[in-house]
């Protein structure tokens, strides 16, 4: 609805057009609006605000690449994020080569599904990681063998698993699972060619072979969480989470790691000709009692005394006294 103008303010605008303070053709310039085109066919779904929180979950999932794929690759990897677009599906699959490492990555609770493209390049270099190879590209691409297959899919389920983590404050239950690796676009239509999609795209280098991510994320699957897609709920839901919960979730990580320990009888020290004639039923004394406490190490450092015992048909200790650390010599 237009502004209604007071009285005061047309008794105004009146005396200023007949003192010569305003010119009519200057008012009938401005108040012309320029007219913008709207494409139909390429509806504006996602925003440069909903783009921008895309890059800043993927930034995320970048570092979460980095310091978990080189445990797999032995290689040293870096991976950042290039730019974010929207268009097309139709667009998308028609710049794609072929072969190609698409992964179909089902996006749990949400409807509708999410693509990852791998370059064929970063592919053939982490077969060849995995292999035991340098990790060097083919000079000519080719299609990618059942076994080359079975390889990709392994890193590709550990690359779905870490997108959890940087969602986590946008959908809190999402559970993504990797359906299938296609390497042919044309079997990986998984929306209508003229859905809209946004695509984060990734630069990822290993070693010296240097290629792209980009994931494709369609509007159909994100549509019921597009509301939380942008930075002002994004950093409120961070300042949201106190810092005690996040004490409490690294001590549940922490108390699921498992750790060796081991109950020493005691040790002792003998020649080389005495070890190499060792016969059953010889017998190599200890520099420990039957009466005294073993130690009890974890991983190589001393935490426990104990007595030993047995229990029902297994071997066991008991545990009397923790070593504290200025109890160390």
């Amino acid at each position: 609805m237009a502004d209604v103008l007071s009285q005061s303010e047309i008794d105004n605008l009146l005396k200023a057009l007949s003192s010569g303070e305003v010119d009519v053709d200057e008012m009938k310039e401005t108040s012309d609006k320029s007219v913008k085109e709207y494409d139909f066919k390429r509806p504006a779904k996602f925003s440069k605000e909903h783009l921008r929180t895309l890059e800043i979950i993927f930034e995320h999932f970048g570092r979460l690449l980095s310091t978990n794929l080189p445990v797999y690759l032995r290689k040293n990897v870096q991976v950042s994020v290039v730019n974010s677009e929207a268009l097309t599906f139709s667009e998308f699959t028609n710049s794609l080569a072929n072969p190609v490492i698409l992964g179909i990555i089902n996006f749990n609770p949400l409807n509708g599904s999410v693509m990852m493209e791998l370059a064929a390049n970063l592919g053939f270099a982490m077969i060849d990681r995995m292999l035991g190879g340098q990790g060097e590209p083919l000079e000519k691409s080719r299609e990618f063998s059942e076994i080359e297959l079975s390889i990709i899919e392994r890193i590709m389920t550990i690359c779905v698993r870490l997108l959890k983590e940087p969602w986590r404050n946008v959908i809190t239950d999402l559970a993504p699972v990797l359906e299938r690796v296609e390497t042919n676009p044309q079997f990986a239509q998984i929306i209508a060619p003229t859905e809209m999609i946004s695509i984060v795209t990734l630069n990822m280098k290993i070693g010296d072979v240097e290629g792209l991510m980009n994931v494709c994320l369609p509007f159909f699957t994100l549509e019921s969480i597009m509301d939380k897609l942008n930075t002002k709920f994004w950093f409120s839901t961070m300042q949201n989470s106190s810092d005690e919960d996040y004490h409490e979730h690294i001590e549940d990580m922490i108390n699921h790691v498992d750790i060796p320990i081991k109950a020493v009888l005691g040790n002792s020290t003998i020649t080389v000709s005495d070890f190499v004639n060792l016969q059953i039923g010889d017998i190599i004394k200890l520099d420990s009692k039957v009466a005294e406490e073993l130690n009890i190490y974890v991983g190589d450092i001393r935490k426990f005394t104990a007595l030993p015992g047995a229990v029902k048909k297994s071997y066991a200790v008991r545990v009397t006294s923790i070593v504290r650390e200025e109890e160390e010599e």
